[in-house]
């Protein structure tokens, strides 16, 4: 049984997949079936180090990005694309998996384009309302696709779709509360602010969040993500903002939180801030209340409407990032913290969001599916 993955280029690509992986192990070994060969095709692997402990093997095949601007890079990319689809369509026949699961996003087509070529079986998901263009166009032929979002569902034939919600990767599905004031260098009994500004972080939210830190800081602790490339000017800049302030030592800045960084901030966390991709499901299953800041919808076709589909089950807050501000984002946060009530209907909404089901069920269709076509 051979079963090959593809998509990425953000986290939110990558990490559904890896979750997937898990599962299927989990599964292979509880049911005592021959463990199957996995494969990821991408331009680059993202994580080697995940793909290496989950036995993944890596092969890199050449996507080109079609920007929503003009731009002569788009000229240039429509040649790494075809290029992509010559390797794999190569790459596919000499590997020839059973299954072909794939993440969407631009580095996918390639692959789904070779598949579609050899006629190997497609299973697509989706983890935005509104689907991107790849995944728009894999799930045309797809034997399998599998949404996040109920809204998404109506893009892709009724005879293929499912909701199952978003995979979420074991190692952060479940907060850990204990040793993480410690390991966070945490004060006990104050509030603790959790702020996600997406995998390569947010300089929008990065700027506000420093012009609302001396508002912050007396009455919470802040934990936040910043991105690897902004982590040093916001560390420098936050030291100046916050000088001679008692409190400083309340913001604690992390270029990344690795997953057990990311499990304590989310066992102590009273409150989320975060952009609207795939990390909503990810505080959904943590049940924790949140402000969702999506990318605008001239930037990103997905966000805002992510951010909306959540905000209607009543586990978050939307704000908008053209009305972001120190003043607007201080008086949210304050308005939540200081009403326990409110915080825990919105804790009940998230986890009645969740479906921390997601990875099992999806691992479980493709090996079913890998295993029939295996059989042919």
């Amino acid at each position: 049984m051979k079963i090959l993955f593809t998509g990425g280029g953000t986290g939110g690509h990558f990490y559904p997949i890896i979750a997937v992986a898990e599962a299927i192990s989990t599964i292979v070994l509880k049911e005592r079936l021959v463990p199957p060969k996995l494969y990821y095709v991408a331009p680059d692997p993202y994580d080697e180090s995940l793909l290496k402990e989950l036995g993944i093997e890596f092969y890199f095949a050449s996507a080109g990005k079609i920007r929503r601007y003009a731009s002569i890079l788009n000229v240039f990319d429509v040649f790494k694309t075809f290029a992509g689809i010559i390797k794999s369509i190569f790459l596919l026949y000499r590997i020839f998996p059973d299954i072909i699961f794939s993440k969407g996003g631009y580095s996918s087509f390639p692959v789904t384009v070779a598949a579609k070529f050899l006629g190997i079986p497609v299973f697509v998901h989706e983890s935005d309302s509104k689907p991107g263009r790849a995944n728009l166009w894999a799930g045309k032929f797809a034997v399998r696709v599998a949404v996040s979002f109920p809204e998404a569902a109506q893009y892709f034939p009724t005879d293929t779709v499912a909701l199952t919600g978003n995979p979420i990767r074991r190692d952060i599905a479940n907060p850990q509360k204990s040793g993480a004031y410690e390991f966070l260098k945490l004060e006990p009994n104050i509030p603790v602010v959790l702020i996600l500004g997406g995998s390569s972080g947010s300089l929008k939210i990065n700027d506000t969040l420093l012009a609302t830190l001396p508002q912050l800081v007396p009455h919470y602790q802040i934990i936040h993500q910043t991105g690897e490339k902004h982590f040093e000017s916001m560390e420098k800049t936050a030291r100046v903002v916050l000088e001679g302030d008692v409190h400083a030592d309340r913001y604690h800045p992390f270029a990344y939180l690795n997953a057990l960084a990311m499990k304590m901030a989310a066992g102590v966390a009273d409150l989320v801030i975060s952009r609207a991709g795939s990390t909503i499901f990810e505080i959904a299953v943590w049940g924790t209340p949140s402000i969702i800041i999506p990318i605008p919808e001239e930037v990103s076709h997905d966000q805002r409407g992510n951010a909306y589909t959540y905000a209607r089950s009543g586990a978050a807050v939307v704000m908008e990032e053209k009305n972001l501000g120190p003043n607007l984002l201080a008086t949210e946060i304050k308005r939540l913290m200081d009403s326990p009530a409110d915080r825990e209907e919105m804790k009940k909404s998230a986890l009645l969001f969740a479906r921390p089901d997601a990875a099992e069920k999806i691992a479980k269709e493709l090996i079913q599916i890998a295993l029939s076509h295996e059989k042919l």
